[in-house]
């Protein structure tokens, strides 16, 4: 699990995961929040966090685990 969350914190893959987050959430929020801002209701602001977070950590995650399979394969520990 430690492994996981270094190569999870890997600049590269939060950076990456980070763009990803931006672009998957900013569509999920308008498909979720989408009637709400053309109505003028209020914001639901966990489910905007939520909306980014999601993507982020999937993104991260799936990365984090390409990357440890990677270096297992490639004979290199961290």
């Amino acid at each position: 699990m430690r492994r996981l969350l270094q190569a999870a914190l890997l600049p590269d893959i939060v950076r990456n995961a980070l763009k990803i987050s931006l672009l998957v959430g900013s569509v999920l929020n308008i498909i979720n929040q989408g009637n709400h801002w053309l109505q003028d209701h209020q914001i639901v602001w966990w489910s905007l966090f939520l909306n980014y977070l999601v993507p982020y950590c999937v993104s991260s995650y799936s990365a984090a685990k390409h990357e440890l399979a990677r270096n297992s394969i490639n004979g290199h520990t961290k």
